[in-house]
């Protein structure tokens, strides 16, 4: 016969700890799965970009693509048309190669997988430095036909930061920040030859 003592002791190490969950994954040593399906990530990411991009406002795709970065969400708010934003993609694209090929960190930190930044070999390939002679040309190309633009300085800062940087509060710019971001981004479009007429409807 036991005591009271060890009776107590028993109940208590049958009972000790959280209860099992149910209904969840496990391997086979019993331990919980952790995966997480990509349709929960999605729902999650979805949830967010709707209470935090898009509050109080109906009908919005935030499952769209457009919904994960600042011009794209200009463009589902109809400040931006089809052409500017494509065209504000490419130039961020031509940005990213740059700062890519030439070891310039880019200088916007989201997205940005921080544990995998190193140093390049100290020997750069002929090819290397060719593409990277390439990319170099085309950002400047393309910082002269905005500097050229009316009000030059001004629009290729705005284009800049909205496309590059991703500021969220460009978002809600004023009037004629948005006029020199269209001016800027309907430039590019046409340069970039993306359309054939100068004027992209």
């Amino acid at each position: 016969m036991t005591s009271k003592a060890e009776r107590i002791r028993i109940k208590r190490a049958s009972k000790a700890g959280r209860p099992r969950k149910a209904d969840v994954a496990r391997y086979p040593g019993g331990q919980i799965k952790h995966g997480e399906t990509e349709r929960e990530v999605r729902s999650v990411v979805i949830a967010a970009r709707q209470r935090q991009h898009f509050s109080g406002m109906k009908g919005v795709d935030a499952g769209s693509p457009f919904a994960g970065y600042t011009l794209g969400r200009m463009f589902l708010d109809g400040k931006l048309t089809a052409h500017e934003r494509e065209a504000g993609d490419e130039y961020a694209r031509q940005m990213a190669r740059y700062y890519s090929l030439t070891g310039i960190p880019f200088p916007s930190v989201r997205a940005q997988s921080l544990f995998s930044v190193k140093g390049f070999e100290g020997e750069t390939t002929t090819e290397r430095t060719r593409a990277a002679r390439v990319a170099t040309n085309r950002m400047m190309e393309l910082e002269g036909v905005l500097l050229k633009l009316p009000d030059g300085p001004r629009v290729k800062t705005t284009v800049f930061n909205v496309c590059v940087m991703d500021y969220e509060v460009l978002r809600t710019m004023p009037e004629p920040q948005l006029v020199w971001l269209k001016r800027g981004l309907t430039e590019l479009h046409w340069h970039l030859g993306l359309s054939r007429e100068r004027v992209a409807v």
